[in-house]
């Protein structure tokens, strides 16, 4: 009788293994990038990059090869689409897509430090300075700062504090950009809550810039409002009352837009963070982390979709700023910048 009133058993899906078929043979470049963003040469470059981190330890014929797997992940960044669909396109099934979503993520963060980097060579540091005073007049920036907010499902442990100032759940991540619109430095820890200062004054770039920073001559990073002025951060004057406060103003504002630029550009190449990840919160930071890498090597390669003029820069001396002996703090210095250089 008991027998009677159990379900029936359902028929065990059978398990169908799919071949080595490259993603890449009847695609061109065009066709690539539209849908993963890379080229074929430099979907190349990426897979033997991470091949000694993706490689399966397995001499099964049906093991995922390294170029199905940065194939999948980049569909995931670019189009940003549920894991179901992802692998309905490609033709995989939705748990292999999650599972080569996370290796291949986890394959980027390892590699991190190699391609964003704070300078710290003088070639490096000189090279960044010489293109911002370039493009904009403003001496000694070493890059510009701001946050930006990736929307997320809501989740269920601290859920409110993941509300952000426009209603929605979201990571609140911070980054550093250079003249080019490449990151050289990414915070993503923090809820969309937590204020970008706070942000800042957790950060291990905060902390190194207080324990390293000696002065004017090191360069500055330059942020908006929400932060508060330092000596190695400057932002803008509240109030402008002079000629050289506005016109400091202004040069500020045009040379920091890079930032803003760039966060532009991340989220146009890579869909996911643009759109809702519906990922815990640790993934998605660690996913910002790994599209922040691909959009650094997509500019060391020249993909498209970047705002490129085309202009090099030459390793040579950036402009001089006169030493500043007055009282080490943020709007001192920055008065002092506004004064030298934009009083006239």
């Amino acid at each position: 009788m008991a027998a009677l009133l159990m379900p029936p058993l359902r028929p065990r899906k059978d398990r169908v293994f799919r071949g080595t078929i490259s993603h890449l043979t009847n695609l061109n470049d065009d066709e690539l990038r539209r849908r993963y963003r890379f080229g074929k040469d430099s979907i190349a470059y990426l897979c033997n990059l991470l091949q000694d981190r993706l490689r399966r330890p397995t001499n099964k014929a049906t093991a995922l090869t390294v170029e199905q797997q940065v194939c999948i992940a980049l569909r995931f960044y670019a189009s940003g689409s549920f894991l179901q669909v992802i692998g309905d396109t490609l033709g995989y099934d939705k748990g292999t897509v999650s599972r080569v979503v996370n290796d291949v993520t986890d394959a980027l963060i390892d590699i991190k430090d190699d391609f964003v980097s704070w300078p710290t060579d003088v070639d490096s540091i000189n090279r960044i300075k010489c293109g911002f005073y370039r493009q904009s007049n403003f001496p000694n920036v070493l890059g510009c700062i701001d946050c930006t907010h990736v929307r997320i499902q809501a989740p269920s442990d601290d859920e409110p504090s993941y509300v952000n100032r426009k209603g929605y759940h979201s990571i609140n991540v911070q980054a550093v950009c250079d003249f080019e619109g490449r990151f050289t430095n990414i915070f993503a820890n923090w809820p969309g809550s937590t204020h970008d200062s706070h942000i800042f004054n957790t950060s291990t770039l905060s902390n190194y810039l207080q324990t390293n920073h000696r002065g004017l001559i090191d360069g500055v990073i330059l942020g908006d409002s929400g932060y508060a002025c330092r000596p190695y951060l400057l932002t803008p004057y509240a109030n402008p009352t002079v000629r050289h406060q506005q016109r400091f103003n202004g040069c500020h504002a045009s040379t920091r837009s890079v930032i803003e630029r760039t966060f532009g550009i991340l989220k146009r190449r890579f869909h996911v963070l643009h759109s809702e990840v519906r990922m815990k919160p640790e993934k998605v930071c660690r996913i910002f982390g790994a599209c922040a890498v691909l959009h650094n090597i997509a500019l060391s390669r020249n993909e498209p979709l970047v705002n490129d003029d085309g202009a090099g820069v030459r390793l040579d001396q950036p402009v001089q700023v006169p030493a500043f002996l007055g009282v080490q703090d943020g709007r001192n210095t920055r008065e002092h910048v506004a004064r030298v250089f934009f009083n006239h």
